[in-house]
């Protein structure tokens, strides 16, 4: 359980405490076991459960922030998680294959590319470098 060290009159001692139950506790003290009567005892630890904090909302009620609603556009590349695009590989107009990065995006203290999952031309990038993301944003258009 716990580990002290004690010096008494210039002796250490290495108190380990194995167990406490109602007003017995089980102690070692240098290596060597005893069974302790405690004067009164031990107290149950009461435990609080905090509740989450409810999310912020503006002066209308609606959530600041909010999950992307289902993408009418079928040729989306999707963010698979939450996080910041760190950067464009691409342009509007650019004929694009199957597996070629497109963006590089940071979650979770790590960078994950992006890449295609068609081949096709970008008809539009719905991203900035910089850009906070959540998981299901539109990132890139592809026809």
């Amino acid at each position: 359980m716990k580990n002290f060290k004690y010096t008494i009159n210039g002796n250490v001692y290495k108190v380990h405490i194995n167990s406490v139950l109602e007003d017995v506790a089980e102690v070692e003290v240098n290596g060597t076991p005893y069974k302790v009567q405690l004067e009164k005892p031990t107290k149950k630890q009461v435990v609080t459960i905090k509740r989450p904090a409810q999310a912020p909302t503006t002066s209308t009620g609606a959530p600041v922030i909010s999950r992307p609603a289902a993408s009418s556009n079928p040729g989306a590349i999707k963010s698979p998680l939450p996080g910041v695009i760190l950067e464009v590989k691409c342009s509007v107009g650019d004929v694009v294959k199957r597996g070629q990065n497109l963006l590089v995006l940071e979650a979770m203290k790590m960078e994950n590319s992006i890449p295609s999952d068609r081949d096709g031309k970008i008809i539009s990038i719905q991203v900035n470098k910089g850009d906070s993301v959540l998981e299901g944003a539109d990132l890139v258009v592809i026809e």
